[in-house]
Order: structure tokens, then sequence, then C-alpha cells
């Protein structure tokens, strides 16, 4: 049964920080690589950014030059860096790979 468990979210101000992180079981990032995806309130799930299995990474706009996505060294977690944090970022965040999803996460940011 494949597990994937994010943690990290919060409270913040706007113009903060955060550092969320998805854990995967069954080595599923090194198989299917895996996407961070967000759904704020009334809206639509957004991809935010990915990596693929090989580690390569891609932004979407509104994520560039403010949220990196990394990995650790056993390829089984993957962080997301997220700074200058504004209040459109509000949203519950979700790591999802290999048609498997997590939990999600929720990010809030405001004063």
């Amino acid at each position: 049964q494949v597990q994937i468990v994010e943690s990290g979210g919060g409270l913040v101000q706007p113009g903060g920080s955060l550092r969320l992180s998805c854990s995967g079981s069954g080595n599923i990032f090194s198989i299917c690589g895996m996407g961070w995806y967000r759904q704020g309130p009334g809206k639509q799930r957004e991809l935010v950014a990915s990596m693929t299995n090989t580690g390569r990474t891609n932004y979407e706009d509104f994520a560039k030059g403010r949220f990196t996505i990394s990995r650790g060294a056993d390829k089984n977690t993957v962080t997301l860096q997220m700074n200058s944090l504004k209040p459109e970022d509000t949203a519950v965040y979700t790591c999802g790979s290999c048609s498997n999803w997590g939990q999600g996460t929720q990010v809030t940011v405001s004063d």
C-alpha cells in the first residue's frame, strides 16, 4: 500500500516562509516523479511545482522565484520551500505521485 504524507503547513504572515515536506513509500518518487498541488478556497486544484523521477524540476509561473522543490538523498522525501508568501497562497497543499495522493496540509497566509 503506497502512502504519501505531507507535513509542515501552518499559519504565516505575508512575506513569511514555510517549508513543506512530502514523504512517499515504495520509492514511488523514483518511479513516477511527483508533484505539489494546491487548492485554495473556492478554487480548483492547481499544480505548484513538480519533480520528475530523474530530479528535473518545473514550476508554475506564480511559484517561480519564490518556491523551491528539492528531494532528500534517499529520494523518498521531497520538500517545498516557500518564501515571500502571499495571502493568495492560502490553500491545502497536497503531493501526488503514481496516481496516489496525500491527505494535504493547510497553509494559511494572513495577518
